[in-house]
């Protein structure tokens, strides 16, 4: 599943203020409990937590790739949120992270979910795209330029 089929809007935050990965990882809880139906933040948090304590997300080169599975839901949601100042998240290369690609996937969806997190690794594999992504000034422009590519 590609990006743009899974991000909306609402759930796309340009220049956020935030000083550590807890709060981030609060923060992105948050704006997706407004969008996924039988579920709350604190789930929410738990599930990104849970999976941050297997090994960081953070995939090096400025980028985390947050990632929960639910098992009260059928929904897909993600969130993109760059920051103001990049936050230390334990990264591979121990680098602090300024864009974040959160998804929620449903518990029985494996297949699904590590396609989706390829095609979102794919995208922010490419240095002209984080460069663009970090010069926009913008939700709306955030959101426009990672939904079409």
């Amino acid at each position: 599943m590609k990006l743009e089929n899974i991000l909306a809007p609402d759930c796309t935050i340009c220049a956020a203020e935030s000083s550590s990965k807890k709060s981030i990882l609060e923060k992105i809880s948050n704006i997706a409990a407004d969008k996924i139906a039988n579920t709350n933040e604190k789930e929410l948090l738990l599930s990104l937590m849970s999976r941050e304590k297997l090994s960081s997300t953070g995939i090096g080169k400025g980028i985390a790739i947050p990632h929960g599975r639910l098992n009260n839901t059928d929904q897909v949601v993600a969130v993109l949120i760059t920051t103001k100042k990049p936050i230390a998240f334990d990264a591979i290369d121990d680098k602090p992270v300024d864009i974040f690609i959160a998804i929620f996937v449903p518990e029985d969806h494996c297949q699904q979910h590590l396609q989706t997190l390829a095609s979102i690794a794919r995208l922010f594999s490419d240095k002209n795209t984080c460069k663009k992504v970090r010069k926009c000034q913008s939700s709306a422009e955030l959101f426009d330029l990672v939904t079409n590519p």
